[in-house]
């Protein structure tokens, strides 16, 4: 009976998940949802009804392309998707008035298109709408029936009203990015909390689990990059967001940095793992310094999601990364062995990652640790 309590349970939690999961994408594409629907009857009204091609089919299916449910690149995706399709209509008519339709004849037209698509460009958009367009042109319109230059036409339209939705009605190009950014920080946060808790307990098990999650930010951060540009192309073509560039370049210049500091915190944690299956002494400074900089790590994050004016700002999380850096000092590691220095060196590295984040210059970061040699590259500042 208890089994059966506990499968019916973990049913109608994995559900509820689902569903909140679901109404979480649904939500978050919303508006490009709601772009490609108003794009696809813009462009078909235009193509139908004020130029009088009769069934514009490419025109709705050009605009819907180049909106896509995907943020960014939606410029050169809408080019692609031109020249895709004009190339897919010219190679297509051109060889089914030649050798007429049938199964070897539409395998000849694709592989000819794509073909010619990759020689001209390397886009993923432009083979496959070359294809797409070929196969079309071969299947639904009998040979030498003419058009040709409508369906360019057409792809030409859907693709102009795109880009024009698109800066009409634009996601904010701030918004997501830093959105990205703050998952990637509040993931690090994480790590390095749960790394801190496996050092003082001697848990291996904590710090193995921290280091999957870190591992897993690779993701995170490809979409990051994808924001960001996303974010740029749409601060450029709509007037509404002109006067987001300046956090969007911020939020640009952050995401190497961010990127290092997640690859120098799996470092840290595989050591670490390291260090205690080991059984290898650690200075307790060192744990609290790994949970300073994860608490650090947060005030990072609040830091990428307020607006301009609140708190924290850039001043505030640099101050905080500061006092975790002041007190990286050498002696922690005094006759410690290999792991326990490449826990401290690496700490020492996230610090400047993330100062760098914050807009700190790498070198002036670096300026703020404690020296570790007599003459260090970087003279050390108070």
């Amino acid at each position: 009976m208890n089994v059966d309590s506990f499968s019916v349970s973990a049913v109608r939690e994995s559900g509820t998940e689902r569903l909140l999961s679901g109404w979480q994408r649904l939500r978050k594409s919303a508006l490009p949802i709601l772009q490609c629907a108003v794009g696809a009857g813009i462009a078909w009204f235009i193509a139908h009804r004020l130029i009088g091609h009769a069934s514009p089919f490419f025109a709705p299916i050009a605009a819907v392309i180049s909106i896509g449910v995907a943020f960014g690149a939606r410029i050169r995706r809408s080019v692609e998707l031109v020249a895709g399709v004009s190339v897919g209509i010219g190679i297509g008519d051109l060889f089914i008035s030649w050798v007429g339709t049938g199964p070897w004849q539409l395998a000849l037209v694709v592989a000819v298109a794509m073909g010619s698509a990759v020689f001209l460009d390397r886009g993923a958009v432009i083979p496959m709408q070359a294809a797409s367009s070929a196969v079309l042109v071969a299947t639904l319109y009998p040979p030498h029936s003419g058009g040709a230059e409508l369906r360019v036409v057409d792809s030409l339209i859907g693709g102009l009203v795109g880009v024009a939705v698109v800066a009409i009605f634009p996601l904010h190009p701030v918004r997501r990015a830093r959105q990205q950014a703050a998952d990637i920080l509040a993931v690090m946060g994480r790590a390095l909390t749960d790394c801190a808790d496996g050092l003082h307990e001697q848990d291996p098990e904590k710090i193995r689990t921290a280091l999957q999650s870190a591992r897993g930010t690779q993701a995170q951060i490809d979409a990051l990059r994808s924001a960001v540009e996303g974010g740029r192309e749409v601060s450029r073509i709509s007037p509404l967001y002109w006067n987001a560039r300046p956090r969007l370049d911020l939020i640009r210049a952050a995401a190497d940095p961010l990127d290092n500091a997640v690859r120098n915190i799996r470092v840290l944690l595989r050591r670490a793992l390291t260090l205690v299956r080991d059984d290898e002494i650690l200075d307790p400074g060192i744990v609290e310094e790994v949970e300073d900089l994860g608490k650090a790590v947060e005030v990072v994050r609040q830091y990428m999601l307020a607006d301009p004016g609140q708190q924290p700002d850039a001043a505030e999380a640099t101050r905080v990364l500061r006092r975790v850096a002041k007190r990286a000092t050498v002696d922690l590691v005094d006759g410690a062995g290999l792991s326990a220095h490449v826990v401290f060196a690496q700490l020492r590295s996230i610090v400047v990652d993330l100062m760098q984040v914050c807009g700190v210059k790498r070198l002036s970061a670096m300026a703020l640790l404690p020296p570790t040699v007599e003459r260090p590259y970087v003279e050390p500042q108070d």
